[in-house]
């Protein structure tokens, strides 16, 4: 069977960086197990087209015997975006459907928030196409930054510390949703496409314009800062989400059970 020499580069030129972390993040957090029927989920950017095809050499090496659906959930694309996808798509060899929503004109409505509104629609759709198709886990390309990064936002922002979980229910579906490219650092998703001359697309979103000046992005640009004087500060971060005494917390819950250290003095 012909292999293209892009996949090829992911488990030869850059195996240690990518495709060592991901299956370590499949058998680490017991993300693919046999029987499984995958939705792998193609937005269009580098982080869910390098899934895309990680997800594809995996499944054909037969290492753990599962099915696959890729699909492309178009939001409201215009004709350029969409050509890419089919374009990137064409090089990868990844065989992916495409479905139409109107996510973004219902998203052109909202004035306060729409970028949660878009993230819930899309959400929405993806658990209801998943037990259409019967898979029972919908995977997406979120990576080992994006758990840093709200890890960070939590705290700075949102005065609370909890992050994106490599393997999560969907809660009222009988879904999963997991992410197997969770130990995979952005870095190297991008030494990877530039490495292979790749170029995808971004948001892509019209309603909204995305400049960079996001609390996310000041997040990854202090995360770089940080990295500076201390290489080690993203994996700190990530680390601290693993190494959790709760018996060193003001207080902690549980769903809706509240605990505080005050307990301890009942």
């Amino acid at each position: 069977m012909h292999i293209n020499h892009i996949e090829n580069t992911v488990t030869k030129n850059f195996k240690k960086q990518i495709w060592t972390k991901f299956r370590r993040g499949i058998r680490d957090y017991k993300l693919i197990q046999s029987g499984d029927k995958i939705l792998v989920c193609i937005s269009g950017g580098k982080d869910s087209m390098l899934l895309a095809q990680c997800i594809s050499r995996f499944h054909r090496n037969k290492e753990i015997l599962f099915d696959a659906e890729y699909i492309v959930m178009n939001p409201g694309y215009n004709t350029e975006s969409l050509n890419k996808i089919k374009e990137n798509l064409k090089l990868l060899d990844i065989d992916a459907k495409f479905y139409e929503t109107r996510i973004f004109e219902s998203v052109e409505k909202e004035k306060k928030n729409p970028c949660f509104l878009c993230a819930r629609l899309r959400r929405g759709w993806l658990y209801k196409k998943a037990e259409e198709l019967d898979c029972n886990k919908i995977a997406l390309g979120h990576h080992f930054d994006d758990v840093t990064e709200t890890i960070l936002m939590g705290i700075l922002y949102g005065s609370q510390m909890q992050t994106i979980l490599p393997r999560i229910k969907a809660e009222n579906y009988n879904v999963e949703v997991i992410r197997p490219l969770y130990l995979v650092h952005e870095s190297d998703i991008i030494n990877w496409a530039d490495f292979n001359n790749l170029k995808f697309i971004n948001c892509a979103c019209h309603v909204t314009k995305h400049d960079g000046n996001s609390k996310r992005a000041e997040i990854k640009e202090l995360i770089n800062q940080l990295r500076k004087t201390n290489p080690a500060v993203d994996m700190n971060i990530f680390r601290s989400a693993e190494n959790v005494n709760l018996k060193k917390l003001i207080s902690y819950h549980n769903g809706d059970e509240y605990h505080c250290f005050l307990d301890e003095f009942k």
